[in-house]
């Protein structure tokens, strides 16, 4: 199995994100934002949390213009698995990989901790190791993570069973507590909360784990 993680002049969970694909298995590249490529035989492509550009115009709007992203909306269209976490969410909104926008938070403060979340479905290789509405918790560190979706757009996620993980109170203010949503594919995923920092014991716990675990035995068994 083979991984890539971009890097973005202000990424600052890209290392966190390969450590992670790789305790899971997978064998990873960190690809530079100015590429204009992909790696041959990638089974998926990590968007990694972090400041890009240091947020200057709009979370995630320079990095979804950078070079690479235009191979990385290839790599999904042919059926390619991504991952965006936190300003990789936002870079794969601002790319229309995924739906809605993340809008500054509800309380206009950063907010930074142990988050508790629901699995809202476990029909996607990122979540199908979990149990249907099991609880977990996962770090959230953001300002900007606000999920918005127009009412349409809410009742065909909710139609087709694609929000993945649902908040347990609401930190940022997001419509209908979502935490992650799924694309229609079901193979691109985009969550605020940080899976990388919770792979391992001394994070605290190990529920972010579930989600590479899912994602390496789900390309097994394909």
């Amino acid at each position: 199995m083979r991984a890539a993680v971009l890097v973005f002049p202000g990424s600052n969970c890209d290392r966190d994100l390969a450590v992670a694909f790789r305790q899971a298995g997978f064998d990873t590249q960190m690809v530079w934002h100015k590429d204009t490529d992909l790696p041959e035989g990638l089974d998926i492509v990590g968007v990694p949390g972090g400041f890009s550009y240091g947020d200057y115009l709009r979370c995630g709007a320079i990095a979804a213009q950078s070079p690479i992203m235009r191979a990385v909306a290839g790599f999904a269209e042919r059926g390619g698995h991504v991952l965006g976490i936190c300003n990789g969410f936002q870079v794969l909104c601002e790319t229309r990989l995924l739906p809605g926008v993340l809008m500054r938070n509800a309380g206009l403060k950063f907010t930074c901790r142990m988050q508790p979340l629901t699995v809202a479905t476990t029909d996607s290789p990122f979540t199908n190791a979990y149990k249907p509405g099991q609880e977990i918790a996962l770090p959230v560190a953001h300002h900007d993570g606000n999920y918005q979706i127009d009412d349409a757009g809410l009742a065909r996620l909710q139609a087709e069973d694609r929000i993945a993980f649902a908040y347990e109170g609401n930190p940022n203010g997001s419509v209908a507590h979502i935490a992650g949503v799924l694309s229609e594919n079901r193979r691109v995923l985009g969550l605020m909360p940080h899976p990388e920092r919770a792979v391992d014991a001394a994070h605290g716990n190990t529920d972010g784990g579930v989600l590479f675990a899912s994602l390496a035995a789900a390309l097994v068994a394909a």
